[in-house]
């Protein structure tokens, strides 16, 4: 059996990432989403992760529990080190990253078992998205939008999915991307 592939999802808050993941793993049942940990509480909302404090996040990275590890916006993530059971089992792992943590991603994983998601919208997509969660002023929201993504490493594949319009075009495109064979 070929081992499966890392499938990394990225994108800026609001882009619809989690929608996408859900659509792609509705899809196909045989596709595995990785649940994040992260260093907030579970009850915070938005995606489905498993919560944990700063001490108890640094036990499990200190045990080796995690396959990739980053910190953003004051927050640890972790993507539990089950996700290699997964691969060598020559299924697929979906799993929500930071751009940044990409190159990580290509060591750990190795290169050519790495794809990239890279979930797009269009501006005034995003700020109406953002302004609707209400979690940030409008000064906020336009900081975040002003910021610019870090460049993806060399050699790795990915496919740019535009989540501005209908959903299910953006879930179509993504399985077209990731199995055109079965499309």
């Amino acid at each position: 059996m070929s081992r499966g592939r890392f499938i990394a999802v990225v994108g800026p808050s609001g882009v619809g990432k989690d929608s996408v993941m859900e659509g792609l793993v509705a899809a196909r049942p045989d596709l595995t989403r990785v649940r994040r940990v992260i260093t907030r509480p579970s009850e915070a909302g938005g995606e489905a992760f498993d919560g944990i404090d700063e001490a108890g996040f640094a036990r499990m990275r200190a045990a080796g529990m995690f396959a990739l590890d980053w910190q953003a916006h004051g927050l640890s993530y972790g993507i539990p080190a089950t996700v290699h059971e997964v691969l060598a089992d020559g299924r697929d792992a979906l799993a929500n990253l930071s751009r940044g943590v990409v190159s990580q991603a290509m060591e750990v994983f190795g290169p050519t078992h790495v794809h990239v998601l890279a979930v797009t919208a269009r501006p005034e997509i995003l700020a109406g998205r953002l302004a609707g969660r209400g979690r940030e002023s409008a000064a906020e929201i336009a900081a975040r939008l002003a910021r610019a993504a870090p460049l993806m490493p060399l050699g790795v594949r990915v496919t740019e999915i535009d989540n501005s319009g209908a959903l299910e075009g953006s879930i179509a495109a993504a399985l077209t991307a990731l199995y055109p064979e079965r499309v």
